[in-house]
């Protein structure tokens, strides 16, 4: 894992790379070799950021970028204090930073900053959906937006030291790496889908016509590490277990690949998951899971990314536990890097 102590650069999902120059009072940010922002710093009793000068690029790029870089290189660091003659509107409209009771003084909330769609959701959709009360198999919800197709998350982990990334199934183009994970002893011990490439073809095929569910792969730089599943909650069969709200989001998970095991490797993917999920509707105030309740390792992991369990309960097929995680406590101890 990479040391945030040592950080110098951070690339961004544009492709672009985000190079910093920092002391203890001073920072200076690049973008793809050319002068960004700089900033004086007073670090006690909060980091406060004097701007000291701008270089022409867009104002809203630059502001974000010095946010982005202070907040990755200190995951504990949970407000920025900006002393500012002039503010650029674009950054109060978005949330970036906000106006405090104090003349020039505006403050940037790593609750509110992480709440951003962009860049991490890159052209995918970023708006809510209309909303429009549906009925189908006897259930009432909001009709869902088509599902995205390609990729729909991007960050840099300045922590590990890789992308990670989520695109959605390709059915030809994974069947065979979905086959074979199904079919790993481990995995098959808590899916139970062990089968044949048409049985697998067949089963991600009803999801993909499913418009509740929404397949994904994994990514560790570029390279196909897990299948998880996003579901909404209010159409699933879980709904009857508690009050699901229109809006919850639920997810099966499977790291499919070996080498991607480990708890350092689900901090991360796990909270951009749980990331993405949120960022992709607002409206949206709860992720849900259901591990099997002998599961001790998966809920484990979930518990230390802020994950509770609100109960044991019978599924037709086993026994559950309702892991639960809400938008406000998600943002509030975030600790994305």
């Amino acid at each position: 894992m990479s040391n945030l102590n040592d950080l110098t650069t951070l690339a961004l999902p544009s492709g672009n790379c985000l190079v910093a120059d920092e002391t203890a009072s001073r920072l200076s940010l690049s973008l793809q070799g050319q002068p960004l922002i700089e900033l004086r710093l007073t670090r006690e009793p909060e980091l406060k950021l004097r701007l000291e000068e701008r270089f022409g690029r867009p104002d809203g790029q630059a502001f974000w970028a010095a946010c982005y870089w202070l907040f990755a290189r200190d995951p504990v660091c949970q407000r920025l204090t900006w002393h500012l003659d002039d503010v650029p509107a674009e950054t109060l409209l978005s949330g970036l930073l906000i106006a405090t009771e104090v003349t020039g003084q505006y403050r940037c909330e790593r609750t509110l900053f992480w709440q951003l769609p962009q860049p991490w959701l890159g052209a995918t959709r970023t708006g809510a959906y209309p909303q429009q009360m549906v009925i189908s198999d006897g259930k009432r919800h909001p009709s869902r937006a088509p599902k995205p197709r390609g990729e729909v998350y991007r960050r840099y982990d300045a922590r590990l030291g890789a992308w990670v990334s989520l695109r959605t199934v390709e059915i030809e183009h994974d069947l065979a790496r979905f086959n074979r994970w199904q079919n790993s002893p481990r995995v098959a011990s808590f899916w139970q889908e062990e089968g044949s490439l048409e049985k697998h073809r067949e089963y991600l095929s009803k999801l993909e016509a499913d418009p509740h569910t929404l397949t994904l792969i994994g990514c560790f730089d570029d390279q196909p590490f897990a299948y998880f599943e996003a579901y909404w909650a209010k159409e699933d069969r879980i709904a009857p277990f508690y009050d699901a709200d229109d809006y919850d989001r639920g997810v099966h998970m499977l790291v499919g690949e070996e080498h991607h095991r480990g708890p350092h490797k689900v901090a991360s993917w796990l909270s951009a998951l749980v990331h993405y999920l949120f960022l992709d509707d607002p409206r949206t105030q709860r992720v849900v899971a259901e591990p099997r309740a002998d599961n001790a390792k998966m809920i484990g992991h979930m518990h230390n990314q802020c994950f509770h369990c609100e109960k044991e309960f019978d599924f037709p097929h086993k026994r559950a536990a309702l892991m639960m995680l809400g938008r406000e406590r998600f943002f509030d101890r975030c600790s994305l890097a």
